[in-house]
């Protein structure tokens, strides 16, 4: 259903305009025809995974270009066998250094902790580190250039038994099958599905909450620099190193060294702690000047490679973005032909790494449940997605807490979360922290229509759910073989003896 954008539209088309007529018929052997709504690293990763099984698909985006944050990403082997299915990982590597160790400052730099990770030997892959733009950039660039549309800004949607039509600020159109909203934690297709739902009374009362704000954050990534001068940005593995600010300074911040002899750092805030801090953030446009009078503000915050400043200075005033915290865990991931991911769907705090992941975890099983679909029609497109939506969210809701945690632990100045972080850095066994790692690593989902990666490591991974189209079309193909043989006549025992003389 790969009806092309009207672009000669002039303006709104009104309900009338999404008529049965227009539409091929409710049932097709053919592949579903998914739009995707939002070029982010979910949306890029589930077009790359259509791309694998065949699947029609069309990416809009509603900017012009797409310019990543200068912040770090980091990718745990929960993600990195489907990387390696998809033919991806080795290119990967090549912008990534693996994160093996992390070192806790105060202010002052005193060492509260040194947290490693678990070996290859047992997860199989190391987690690794990179600036986000490099894995923007390569799942960017698998995409065909006729499958992804800038400038479209989602305005709206309408979906029945027979399609869906997706309405863009350009006032032009485009049918499909599916409606993926890919679109981030603002979701312009989450919000218009939410407000008819809620119309409908279909809206659950949890999913009409706003999305909590508990910490603002400045992000960049240095230019080159020198390692004579700095030379923990040579190293193999990535240094990674979380400074928190004493009682009076509701501050954390990070730096990771990431390929290029650079640098990638954070600067967080709690908001509700000091209500200077919060109105400076808070009340700050979000431009470029702006952005840098917080950074003058801050830049005499210690880091083991001196002054913020210094990583300040050679971090480009453009690159440097202010982005908020959110945490938000929605009930609602899917309705008739339309479903959610990433952070439409989820909005974990990015102190685990979780987001990134999940987001690429959500594309995987997506794209699996919408291999399965065959014959295309209304009722097997709601099965489907349903499915989708019931296999993913227990294993989302789980790590919905862990991220909580962690951001408590890494960003939290209150009294409470601060005994907590004394608790787990210095009170809580290694050996429970390695046995929760290795059960967090034992999530693993990979494409099912594509040959698994293989095993690495010694921790048991969960079982990967098997491709129910793939397994229906092995039952019809034996019961093919089954029915020509029971066709093929068999010899009389006349016959048989003749040919035995």
């Amino acid at each position: 259903m790969n009806t092309p954008v009207n672009d000669k539209a002039e303006k709104p088309l009104s309900p009338t305009t999404f008529k049965s007529s227009d539409l091929p018929p409710q049932v097709t052997d053919l592949p579903p025809h998914v739009l995707i709504a939002g070029a982010g690293l979910g949306g890029l990763f589930l077009g790359i995974l259509h791309e694998k099984a065949g699947i029609p698909y069309d990416i809009y985006e509603r900017t012009p270009e797409i310019k990543p944050l200068g912040a770090v990403i980091c990718l745990s082997p929960n993600i990195l066998p489907a990387f390696e299915q998809l033919g991806l990982y080795e290119e990967l590597m090549s912008f990534s250094k693996p994160a093996l160790r992390s070192t806790f400052f105060t202010g002052d730099l005193k060492v509260i902790a040194n947290m490693e990770t678990l070996t290859t030997d047992t997860v199989g892959y190391d987690r690794i580190l990179f600036a986000r733009p490099e894995l923007y950039d390569m799942l960017f660039r698998k995409i065909p250039s006729n499958k992804i549309h800038m400038s479209k800004k989602v305005l709206s949607f309408q979906q029945n038994h027979e399609g869906v039509m997706l309405r863009f600020s350009d006032n032009t159109t485009v049918h499909g099958d599916i409606l993926v909203g890919a679109d981030g934690a603002h979701s312009a297709v989450r919000q218009h599905l939410y407000k008819t739902l809620d119309k409908q009374g279909l809206l659950p009362k949890a999913d009409t909450k706003s999305m909590n704000k508990g910490y603002i954050s400045l992000v960049g990534t240095t230019d080159a620099l020198d390692p004579v001068k700095y030379p923990g940005v040579a190293r193999k593995d990535s240094e990674s190193f979380y400074i928190i600010g004493d009682k009076k300074t509701p501050y954390s911040w990070v730096t990771f060294a990431v390929p290029g002899n650079r640098i990638c750092w954070n600067v967080v805030v709690q908001v509700g702690i000091l209500d200077i801090a919060d109105e400076q953030f808070k009340s700050s446009d979000w431009i470029p000047q702006q952005n840098q009078k917080l950074l003058d503000s801050i830049r005499h915050f210690k880091t083991p490679y001196g002054d913020l400043g210094v990583l300040f200075d050679a971090t480009p005033i453009d690159k440097v973005s202010k982005v908020y915290f959110e945490d938000m865990l929605f009930e609602t991931w899917n309705h008739g032909r339309t479903v959610l991911i990433g952070d439409a769907a989820h909005k974990l705090l990015p102190s685990s790494g979780a987001g990134a992941v999940n987001a690429l975890q959500d594309a995987v099983l997506l794209a699996n449940h919408i291999y399965d679909i065959k014959p295309t029609s209304f009722e097997n497109i709601k099965t489907a997605l349903g499915e989708y939506k019931e296999e993913r969210f227990e294993a989302v809701k789980d790590q919905y807490p862990q991220s909580y945690i962690a951001a408590k632990i890494m960003f939290g100045h209150t009294f409470s979360e601060r005994v907590l972080r004394q608790i787990v850095f210095n009170w809580m066994p290694k050996s429970l922290q390695k046995k929760q790692m290795n059960k967090d690593s034992a999530y693993r989902p990979q494409a099912n229509f594509l040959p698994q990666a293989p095993k690495r490591g010694t921790v048991d991974v969960i079982p990967q759910n098997p491709s129910k189209r793939i397994q229906k079309e092995k039952r019809e193909e034996e019961a093919k073989k089954r029915a020509v043989f029971a066709t093929v006549p068999v010899p009389s025992a006349s016959v048989s003896n003749a040919v035995a003389l």
